[in-house]
Order: structure tokens, then sequence, then C-alpha cells
């Protein structure tokens, strides 16, 4: 999903097969087979027979939408959660973040 969002394995391009990513990684072949048949049932990879697994058009802004969903409906609240604990203030995090933007 990663590679998808950043743009290494763009739309309607090939993906490196499931033998490939388990030898890269060292990965069980039956894991890496999981993973792409659950992008498959998200709709992200397509399986083209005898030509191997490519990423469906428009998967990038799927994946997007669905990355952003879980930031703010479960990573957002608990680092509000994290801020309460250590009582930091909005305003703090705010600051933070803005000189965090403008170095990068």
């Amino acid at each position: 999903m990663a590679r998808i969002l950043d743009g290494s394995f763009r739309e309607c391009e090939a993906i490196p097969s499931v033998r490939q990513v388990s030898a890269q990684y060292q990965i069980n072949h039956l894991t890496v087979a999981k993973a792409y048949q659950e992008l498959v049932d998200e709709r992200i990879l397509e399986k083209q027979r005898g030509r191997g697994m490519f990423v469906v058009q428009g998967a990038r802004k799927l994946l997007s939408n669905k990355e952003q969903q879980q930031f703010l409906n479960e990573e957002l609240p608990a680092f509000i959660e994290r801020m309460k604990l250590l009582d930091l203030n909005i305003d703090e995090i705010i600051s933070k973040l803005q000189k965090i933007e403008e170095e990068s």
C-alpha cells in the first residue's frame, strides 16, 4: 500500500510477483500471496491471467482516502489522548507542526 501511495507502483502497472517479494524480503510466499489477495479483494490490485498483478486505475486515491479516514478516526484520537496525558497545549502542537512543515 505504501508503495502505491508514494508512487513507486503506478496505476495500471505490474507489481513484483509473489516469488520476487518473498525472496527479496525473506517472507513466506503464502504471507505475500495473502496480502496480495487482500489488495485484490479491496480492488487495489487486479490479477491478469498469465501477466501477473497490476495496480488498478484509481487505487492511489482509494488508498489515500482509506488512510486519511484511519488517521482521522484512530490515530488522531490516540494522539489527542497522548497530548492530554502529557499535559501538552494544543497551541504548542500547532506551532511545532508549522515549524516541521516549513522545514520540509
